[in-house]
C-alpha cells in the first residue's frame, strides 16, 4: 500500500484522477489512537442516483461507522476511474479496490459468469434470485476468486430491453438490419446477430456519443439507464420490453485490497459488502416503473405487449456458444418446476 502524510487527505477531491491511476487501497495515515487509517476507491459506470451508486454509499456510511473511521470509501459514477471492463481488470491488478458492474464486462476476466448473460436464461426474477444465492451462486464467486475477484453479493440492473430510433419492435424480424449497439460480450453480439440486427460492441461511454449521432441506431438495457441518460434525448423514439436478459450485476472487491487489510477491517468490509446486493435489487424494481413512466411522458412509445417466445427461439442457438455447459445446464435444471 502506498502511504500518504495525513495533510493529503484533505487534498483528495483535487487529485481525483491521479489517484485513480495509482493504486487502489492506501494507507491515509493514522487516527487518533495511533491506528493506521484506510481510504478504498469504489467505481462503477452508471449515474450518481443509480442504485448501485446508492447501495456503495450505503456501504460505505456503515463501514466508516463499524471500523471507527479507520476504513473510508470513496465512490466514483460515471465512469471515472475506469468503464466496467477496465474496472474489473483493475480489481485484478488491486489499482481498483472496489466495483459493480453488470456481468458481461467481467466475463472477460471470468469466462463461467458468460452463464449469466445467456438470454432467457431465467424464468423470472425470483428464479434468477434464488440461483444466484444458492450453490451455484457460490461456485461463481469461487471461480472470481482463482482471478484476484472477491465476489460480495450479487445484485442487478433490471431487465434489457431494446430501444432504436428507427420503429417499433414487435417481432424479430423488425430487428432486421438495426445497427445496435451491444456490451463486449460474446453472446450478446451473437445473440443480436441472430436477430438480425447489426450489433456494434463498445463501451456504454462510446455508445452514447453513437447513439446521439445515429452511428447506431438502437441499444439495449434496462429502463433506468435509458432514464437516467435522457436516451429519448440520443434519437431513442422507441421501446420494446423484451425483457431478453436479466441483467445480473455483481458487487466486487479486489483480493489484493482485502488481503492488504488488517483482518479485523477486511471482515467488516467483506460482512457489510454481503449486505448492500438485497438492498441494491429493491431499489432497482421500485424505479424501474418510474423510469418506464418518466420515458413514457418524455415521448418514447412503450411496446409492452410482446409475444418474447419467437425471439426466444431465434436466439437458441447462442446456448450452444457457452463453453460451460454443465453450469448452464444446473442453472436451467435448477428452475423446472
Amino acid at each position: 500500500m502506498k502511504k500518504r502524510f495525513s495533510f493529503l487527505v484533505t487534498m483528495v477531491a483535487l487529485l481525483v484522477f491521479l489517484a485513480a491511476c495509482g493504486s487502489g487501497s492506501e494507507s491515509s495515515g493514522t487516527a487518533d489512537g495511533g491506528e493506521e487509517e484506510y481510504v478504498l476507491q469504489a467505481g462503477h459506470s452508471l449515474p450518481d442516483d443509480h442504485p448501485y451508486h446508492l447501495g456503495f454509499l450505503e456501504m460505505a456510511k456503515n463501514v466508516e461507522e463499524r471500523t471507527d473511521g479507520r476504513v473510508k470509501i470513496e465512490v466514483f459514477p460515471y465512469s471515472e476511474i475506469g468503464a466496467e471492463r477496465e474496472l474489473t481488470e483493475g480489481l485484478t491488478l488491486g489499482t481498483v479496490d472496489l466495483a459493480m458492474s453488470s456481468t458481461a464486462p467481467v466475463t472477460n476476466f471470468v469466462p463461467e459468469l458468460e452463464v449469466l448473460d445467456v438470454p432467457f436464461i431465467f424464468n423470472d426474477r425470483e428464479s434468477a434470485v434464488e440461483v444466484l444465492n444458492g450453490e451455484i451462486g457460490d461456485e461463481l464467486f469461487a471461480a472470481m476468486e482463482e482471478k484476484g475477484i472477491i465476489g460480495l453479493s450479487w445484485g442487478e440492473n433490471g431487465y434489457r430491453h431494446i430501444t432504436n430510433s428507427v420503429r417499433p419492435v414487435e417481432k424479430p424480424e423488425d430487428l432486421e438490419g438495426l445497427k445496435i449497439r451491444v456490451q463486449e460480450n460474446e453472446i450478446h453480439l451473437a445473440a443480436f446477430e441472430e436477430l438480425g440486427a447489426q450489433p456494434t460492441p463498445m463501451a456504454w461511454t462510446e455508445a452514447l456519443t453513437a447513439l446521439q449521432q445515429n452511428t447506431v441506431e438502437a441499444q439495449e438495457n434496462p429502463a433506468i439507464v435509458a432514464d437516467q441518460y435522457k436516451l429519448y434525448e440520443s434519437n431513442q423514439k422507441y421501446m420494446t420490453l423484451t425483457g431478453h436478459v436479466y441483467s445480473v450485476a455483481v458487487y466486487m472487491m479486489s483480493k489484493q485490497t482485502y488481503d492488504e487489510l488488517p483482518e479485523d477491517l477486511r471482515e467488516i468490509v467483506l460482512e457489510e459488502g454481503q449486505k448492500i446486493g438485497e438492498m441494491q435489487r429493491d431499489m432497482i424494481v421500485e424505479m424501474e416503473q418510474e423510469s418506464l413512466k418518466t420515458l413514457e411522458e418524455q415521448g418514447v412509445e412503450i411496446i409492452e405487449d410482446v409475444d418474447t417466445a419467437p425471439f426466444q427461439e431465434a436466439v437458441r442457438p447462442t446456448y450452444e456458444m457457452v463453453e460451460h455447459q454443465d453450469l448452464l445446464n444446473k442453472i436451467l435444471d435448477a428452475q423446472k418446476q
